[in-house]
């Protein structure tokens, strides 16, 4: 004997109906005996609750609703069914209508739904929906009784969550299946009476835990509860995309899982087939084929140890605390006690071993009668200062990770929290049974999605993880950057398990958001058709409302504003990537507050190409400090804007034209003066210092100016051009005296004895900075270790590509920090 259940998605059509019948009928025909349990037709039940709450307020359009609802199975009987057979059923189901009617009737005219009348009007649903079928069946050839589950499940009067009386009820299965071999039983669930015969119902999930209590009775080879599902998936689908079904699993881990919310199996259903050893199979009645999840004693290992993750939202906790609670006997007991009197289940409990607080989780309804009742119990307490007054949170949510594994493999506990922890996930509590099969833990309701994202990609192997990337800027390097992440995405992917997805996008007209992932192949179109204009502060607040885990802001403008923003990003845990140099070369004291914020959040900030763009130099920096190194002097040449310049001026070439050319190239900032009066490479050598340890402010770098008054005072880029162009005597004047002397002009940068510099020099051959070329930077780091010989960095220094890569980089680093690669 096998046990199968179908739930009202699965008949909630005529069609399938018929879908099923295709499943059960090749069964049949190989003698295979079933028992099938079906639920009312999908949307039914909801129909009778508003048909009996309707009628208990004293209002006729009760009657509406009896017509939709009669109509509705008018209509899968005309469908199912011909000639006599068609109208031998109208006929019954007019007679089971009759009956609903009646009951309503009585319930419209005192204006009063007892639960006693309550579970009355839901047996109709399905009643009617197993009586149609089971007369399907008989009209299909096969040899088919309709089993009203009523006449063998008998349970206490605890009207609309009965309690089932299971030796009863076991035995009167058991006698009326005895001698019925090569009969095919369609049983009503959801449904059954007390020992007077008042109907009553099992509650939530209660066709499910009928389908249980025939198998654990009958014994049965296996039960097979069939849904609109492939199994039970390691966690919500609404909730984490990825999820996937789970191929095995313990009862035990069924029953945690669903204790905490996993909506495909039901608490109940689990007990009486563990008890009896019965396997149990959770499959998708629209594929069939798909094998789904067993439900098993055996403890299958699997890689991660999790073997699924539920949530439960609509929480409240309750905290008790106080001096009062340590080592006075009978205080939890009275706390339990008082909390039961009132029918409040409790969710999670913790206690510390200091005995100072108690909290516990019950759902958000009860919370109030909850605290309300132990301020009662306790008031004694409270009035004598023993206890502290009682504590309420509400919109909290608990997440359950569940595996029988998870004993055998240290560490789980603190991979789970730290990847929270990591990701701004503030946990509220925390409960853990020794036996190690759940951890439980209390999160803000807002961070429920977040958490289990998070949880998910650490544990669930075959799950890519993802990284959400926010993007501010898409001109030069911007948009190089999405080019190179369109390039090599997939190959992330297969390589190193990443999902990389721009979800945000901002230029300085527009703006675009999709929680799904930007089609990269369609950014600039999507950006151009948004209906959102940019807006920073907007952006900001989107990028934070969405709460995505792992996610990163990636400013890739020179903009003075975006920076303004770093401090909150920060503090709501996502890190920032950016070649923008405003914030790490702004007040030491702010640059000091990002480096603390980024720090106490467990998040990056950075910066590496502020300085030398893909070139590793704050990196090499920061390793050499680590190591216990000093760096005691920096001279370097920052400027790839400036390198190409005056690796390329000569006094065959127009120095105008040589701006103009590395403007056009991106080499320069939008306005060459940004490069040409040293102010960028103030900012670099700024932040050179800062990250060797020391204090430095912009304002106290000396600059030799190298343009004439005339140049600086131009009242626009294109009058800086023309005030240039008539300048270029003096710059032929600076090259000539140089080449004449055999050397080569450089602007370098240097950092000694807590001084910086910024200076246009003539170097000779001896210098390291004689041979640049091309837009190369070169830092010599001179350290404690290395200070005759300096460690040299050189390469190119500007360019979007390379500063795009860099950015990459950083964006790769920020996932092998987040994932632990």
């Amino acid at each position: 004997m096998k046990v199968l259940k179908f739930g009202g998605s699965s008949v909630a059509t005529p069609n399938r109906i018929r879908n099923i019948f295709s499943i059960i009928q090749p069964r049949i025909a190989q003698n295979e005996n079933l028992a099938i349990v079906f639920s009312a037709f999908g949307g039914v039940t909801d129909q009778l609750i508003e048909m009996i709450e309707t009628a208990g307020k004293g209002d006729d359009s009760y009657v509406n609703v009896v017509q939709t609802c009669k109509e509705r199975h008018y209509e899968a009987i005309e469908d199912l069914f011909e000639g006599n057979h068609r109208s031998n059923e109208l006929a019954r189901i007019d007679v089971l209508f009759l009956k609903l009617e009646n009951v309503l009737r009585g319930v419209h005219l005192l204006k009063e739904a007892s639960d006693r009348s309550y579970d009355y009007v839901m047996s109709f649903g399905e009643r009617l929906s197993n009586s149609i079928i089971a007369s399907y069946y008989k009209t299909q050839n096969v040899n088919t009784e309709y089993i009203d589950a009523r006449q063998l499940i008998s349970t206490n009067s605890d009207f609309r969550s009965a309690k089932v009386f299971k030796d009863l009820s076991y035995k009167n299965i058991q006698e009326a299946f005895k001698n019925k071999e090569g009969t095919t039983h369609i049983i009503t669930g959801f449904i059954a009476s007390d020992q007077e015969g008042k109907t009553t119902t099992l509650g939530r999930g209660g066709s499910d835990y009928t389908a249980a209590l025939f198998a654990a009775a009958l014994e049965a080879e296996a039960l097979e509860i069939w849904t609109d599902v492939d199994g039970v998936l390691t966690t919500n689908p609404k909730m984490v995309s990825k999820a996937y079904p789970i191929k095995q699993m313990t009862y035990i881990e069924a029953m945690e899982m669903s204790h905490f919310g996993a909506k495909v199996i039901y608490p109940p259903t689990i007990q009486p087939v563990h008890l009896k050893g019965i396997p149990t199979y959770i499959r998708n009645t629209f594929n069939p084929e798909y094998v789904g999840t067993l439900i098993h004693k055996e403890v299958v290992n699997n890689n991660g140890s999790i073997k699924g993750l539920s949530s439960l939202s609509g929480v409240s906790l309750i905290t008790l605390s106080g001096t009062g609670l340590q080592g006075t006997p009978g205080v939890a007991a009275r706390l339990f006690s008082c909390l039961a009197s009132k029918s409040i289940n409790l969710i999670l409990i913790t206690q510390a071993s200091s005995e100072h607080s108690i909290c516990l989780a019950v759902m958000e309804d009860k919370s109030k009668l909850a605290k309300q009742t132990l301020l009662e119990e306790f008031t004694k307490e409270i009035d004598d200062k023993l206890i502290d007054n009682i504590d309420l949170i509400n919109d909290i949510s608990i997440i359950a990770a569940v595996g029988e594994s998870m004993k055998d493999k240290p560490g789980i506990a603190g991979k789970l929290f730290s990847a929270l922890g990591r990701n701004g996930v503030n946990i509220e509590a925390i409960a853990q049974g020794s036996s190690e099969l759940n951890i439980s833990f209390a999160v803000h309701a807002k961070d429920e999605k977040k958490a289990l994202n998070l949880i998910h990609d650490s544990f669930f192997l075959n799950a890519d993880k993802t990284l959400n990337l926010f993007f501010v800027g898409t001109g030069l390097i911007g948009g190089t950057l999405i080019e190179q992440l369109k390039e090599f995405k997939e190959n992330i992917r297969a390589s190193r398990g990443i999902d990389l997805k721009l979800i945000g996008l901002s230029n300085s007209r527009k703006m675009s958001f999709n929680a799904n992932g930007i089609n990269l192949d369609n950014w600039k179109d999507d950006l151009d058709n948004s209906n959102e204009k940019a807006d920073p502060n907007q952006f900001v607040q989107k990028m934070i409302e969405l709460n995505l885990a792992n996610s990163i802001f990636v400013d890739n403008t020179a903009s003075n504003t975006i920076p303004g923003f770093y401090e909150t990003i920060l503090d709501n845990s996502i890190s920032i990537s950016t070649p923008n140099k405003v914030a790490s070369s702004s007040s030491y004291e702010s640059y000091v507050n990002l480096k603390k914020i980024a720090k106490d959040r467990n998040v990056l900030f950075l910066t590496e190409t502020n300085v030398g763009a893909g070139l590793p130099v704050l990196s090499t920096i920061q390793s050499l400090r680590n190591s216990g190194d000093e760096i005691v002097k920096i001279e370097a040449v920052l400027s790839g804007s400036l390198s190409y310049i005056f690796n390329n001026f000569s006094t065959d070439k127009s120095f105008h034209d040589l701006v103009k050319k590395a403007q056009e190239l991106g080499y320069t900032e939008p306005d060459p003066r940004e490069d040409l009066n040293g102010s960028d490479v103030r900012r670099k050598i700024t932040i050179l210092a800062r990250e060797s340890g020391y204090e430095l402010e912009k304002s106290e770098v000396k600059v030799s100016e190298i343009l004439p008054q005339e140049c600086i005072d131009a009242s626009s880029t294109e009058d800086f051009f023309i005030a240039l162009k008539a300048n270029e005597n003096y710059f032929q004047k600076l090259i000539s005296e140089s080449e004449s002397k055999n050397e080569k002009l450089r602007f370098i940068a240097k950092f000694e004895d807590k001084n910086a510099s910024i200076q246009l020099l003539s170097v000779d051959d001896k210098s390291p900075f004689y041979n640049l070329s091309g837009t190369d930077n070169m830092i010599a780091l001179y350290t404690a270790r290395y200070i005759n010989s300096p460690i040299v960095i050189s390469g190119p220094g500007a360019g979007a590509n390379v500063t795009a890569a860099g950015v990459f980089s950083e964006i790769i680093q920020i996932a092998n920090e987040r994932f632990d690669y």
